[in-house]
């Protein structure tokens, strides 16, 4: 009678098969923990990202550093530069954002941008995602930006002119 035999181990550094078009079980789960995993009622709930941005100036930041996790994970599956971008432009909107005092916690609570991002990656693996809307949602974004930006030297600009 032969012996039975073992099933080999799998090596410490293989890469743990991930089914196509679904992100790492961890991008999930992290997603739900920071932006879904405290129900307030009504069918809403929030997440630990809405608790850590109440502490002021810190906690948004701990809070972008939790969620850029998710986009350095999408960084590493290979995903459209277009998808990415999108997903830094998600976490930037949420921590420029929520750095306002309370209005900006509010703000945080809504966006939700970490399960955005789980979306994001979740179409991009499917090849669901179109390139195009990320592109056009990304050069919005840099348009708002640059416009933030400008209203207020235009502002400077034309008092320097009235005064002088």
């Amino acid at each position: 009678m032969a012996p039975e035999r073992l099933p080999a181990k799998p090596r410490p550094l293989e890469p743990e098969v991930v089914p196509r078009g679904a992100p790492d079980p961890w991008v999930e789960k992290l997603a739900w923990v920071m932006d879904r995993s405290i129900p307030i009622g009504g069918g809403r709930a929030i997440g630990l990202d809405a608790i850590i941005g109440l502490v002021p100036g810190l906690g948004d930041i701990v809070g972008a550093l939790v969620s850029a996790a998710i986009v350095l994970s999408a960084v590493r599956a290979r995903l459209p530069r277009s998808a990415i971008a999108r997903m830094v432009a998600n976490v930037a909107i949420d921590a420029v954002v929520g750095a306002v005092p309370l209005l900006g916690d509010v703000f945080d609570a809504a966006w939700q941008a970490n399960v955005r991002n789980e979306q994001i990656y979740r179409e991009a693996l499917r090849q669901g995602r179109s390139r195009t809307v990320d592109s056009l949602f990304v050069a919005g974004v840099i348009l708002a930006f640059v416009l933030m930006l400008a209203i207020p030297v235009v502002v400077i600009v034309l008092l320097v002119k009235r005064v002088f």
